[in-house]
């Protein structure tokens, strides 16, 4: 009720007098409604479009179809880059009432090439594909394999000046006219049109046209580039159309992934969404943290978190040996041990020439001998060797001088302790993280390799399940050829034993260096790029194929927005987590010092 509607309810019978308005009228009659909310500030409708507000719509209708629609003709409308409207209105029509119309009809078109055919007239293929085209209707409906229906299509698009209204029609027709499909706008009729395309189901223009089941099919708008399916998770929405992206990694014919963003772009927030989500469908998750982001997480879900540094008490030993699997000889598990322990000697010594390798390689073979460690033995129980025992067996080999040099810092020197110790954790949690943020830079490629060893043999030997192997800021790995290798070995190998793995970073130019990127990259199912620098974007650009619209998406993409691969297809993607996961997940320092504030403000109030 308006204030307008109190005073002519309270004025009296001689039309003079107006008593006192309540209080209470007056706050009734400020009530807002939700129209109140929604509607725009003005409206000004004009013969060619509307102003609503700040922006401009206009609306046109379809006049005219070709003889034959193809399939998803109208995905290309829908999936433009543009905001608009559409509505489709179908109104079913009597069959019956169309078959007496019918029989006119094809009598006439068949009088009509009779008449031509008398006068001895060339044949008209006009005539002659009516009628066969009428005949073949006709035939469809009888046998009600079709139906007949009116239909209508309407479509209102957006902007905020006549001249981008005048480019998307542009667009739109051109799109549409290269088909056949004929619009025009709805000339003085504007107001119908935006009506005619609102959510209220009522068709004001009545611009329709006569479609058969068949070619109506096509026309169905729920079409566009997503990739919601049956299963999967969430990973985020199509910023196209608004669909979820659910997908399923463990579905394609790898499980790998690969995250490229700059710094702050939102790619170990999306990680760490995606591990949450992961948990949840009953997969064991692995994470090599540079950084220590994702500490909290694993608190929050009751999982493992080692943190792997010259002081930490959590040790890893190298020379470890997975027990040989049933389809696997104890010698192949020893030779591969053997090779992947002299690829990590190469980067923990800086390089070894051919001379060197051979006796590393020789050192190796005769240290694990010292513990009855040999190619024709059962090792399953027997104790592993330490990297003290290898030093005294390369102590005894003549030549070996300069190794021990470069060996002792890890045994006798300042990293002492780090590698020398028989391994002493368990990754038997759904969940668990590794961080080397405490390590010395110099190591954090040795210690990254030597956790990702472990993780590898572990998962070789245990119980065949859905593990996911995340390594963070993966361009530590690319810095050496020896790990780059094993990453890329694990990233072909790895399906055989259920296991994803998911390399994620920033430094995209070091990581596409490496001879082993480009080929992890092919190995790897699913791609997400968020927001890039303007200095990666051009190898991005030539790697994936982006088209320069993708190129410039990237760019200018907020936090959490970009674009996602999976298999052939590829939507533009925003990143959202609900309020829960977000307070979980979140690298926000300014979020995070909120967080802690709320918790100690809660312990001081329980006190």
């Amino acid at each position: 009720m308006s204030i307008l509607d109190i005073f002519k309810k309270n004025k009296s019978t001689n039309g003079v007098e107006i008593t006192p308005i309540l209080p209470k009228q007056i706050y009734d009659a400020s009530v807002l409604e939700m129209q109140d909310i929604i509607s725009p500030s003005a409206l000004k409708i004009t013969s060619k479009e509307i102003y609503l507000g700040d922006r401009l719509t206009r609306t046109f209708f379809v006049i005219s179809y070709p003889r034959f629609l193809s399939d998803n003709w109208f995905s290309t409308i829908v999936n433009l880059d543009r905001m608009f409207d559409i509505s489709v209105f179908i109104h079913p029509i009597d069959t019956s009432k169309v078959l007496k119309q019918f029989q006119k009809r094809v009598a006439e078109v068949e009088s009509q090439i009779n008449i031509r055919s008398d006068k001895g007239l060339v044949r008209d293929p006009k005539l002659d594909t009516a009628y066969q085209d009428l005949e073949t209707l006709r035939d469809s409906l009888l046998q009600a394999r079709e139906k007949l229906f009116d239909v209508a299509l309407y479509i209102t698009v957006y902007g905020k000046t006549s001249d981008e209204l005048d480019k998307i029609e542009s667009e739109i027709k051109s799109t549409l006219e290269s088909r056949l499909i004929y619009l025009k706008p709805s000339l003085f009729q504007q107001k119908e049109g935006f009506i005619s395309t609102l959510p209220i189901s009522s068709d004001l223009l009545e611009v329709r046209s006569k479609l058969n089941s068949s070619p109506l099919s096509t026309m169905f708008p729920f079409v566009s580039f997503d990739l919601t399916s049956d299963r999967g998770i969430l990973y985020g929405v199509n910023r196209h159309n608004s669909s979820l992206v659910l997908f399923d990694r463990f579905s394609m014919e790898n499980y790998n992934s690969v995250i490229f963003a700059k710094a702050g772009a939102g790619k170990s927030y999306a990680t760490k969404l995606e591990i949450l989500r992961s948990l949840m469908f009953d997969a064991d998750v692995i994470v090599i943290d540079p950084e220590s982001e994702y500490k909290y997480l694993a608190e929050a879900t009751n999982g493992r978190y080692f943190n792997i540094s010259l002081t930490s008490e959590n040790n890893i030993n190298p020379f470890d040996l997975p027990a040989p699997r049933e389809d696997e000889s104890p010698a192949d598990v020893l030779r591969s041990q053997i090779v992947n322990l002299v690829g990590l000697f190469r980067i923990m010594l800086g390089g070894l020439t051919p001379e060197e390798d051979s006796l590393i390689d020789k050192a190796i073979t005769e240290t694990y001998a010292l513990k009855d460690i040999t190619p024709d033995s059962n090792f399953a129980r027997a104790t592993p060797p330490i990297l003290s025992d290898f030093e005294l067996v390369l102590a005894g080999i003549e030549g070996s001088e300069s190794l021990l040099n470069r060996l002792s810092k890890y045994t006798k020197g300042t990293w002492a302790g780090f590698i020398n110790k028989q391994t002493n954790i368990d990754i038997n949690k759904k969940f668990v993280v590794f961080s080397v943020r405490d390590m010395e830079d110099e190591l954090k490629s040795v210690a990254m390799h030597l956790v990702m060893h472990y993780v590898w043999n572990s998962v070789r030997r245990g119980e065949l399940k859905k593990r996911l192997l995340v390594i963070d800021e993966a361009w530590w790995m690319m810095q050496s050829e020896d790990t780059g290798s094993f990453l890329f070995s694990m990233a072909k190998r790895g399906r055989k034993y259920y296991l994803g793995l998911a390399t994620i970073t920033q430094d995209v130019g070091d990581f596409l260096k490496s001879p082993y990127g480009l080929p992890i990259i092919t190995n790897s199912s699913i791609q997400l790029l968020l927001k890039q620098s303007p200095t990666a974007i051009d190898a991005l650009q030539k790697t994936f194929n982006l088209t320069d619209e993708e190129k410039y998406l990237l760019l200018e993409s907020d936090v959490g927005e970009g674009i996602f691969f999976a298999g052939l297809k590829h939507v533009a993607i925003k990143v959202i987590a609900s309020y829960t996961e977000d307070q979980i997940i979140t690298s926000d320092p300014s979020q995070i010092l909120a967080i802690r504030k709320a918790k100690e403000e809660l312990a001081s109030q329980s006190m």
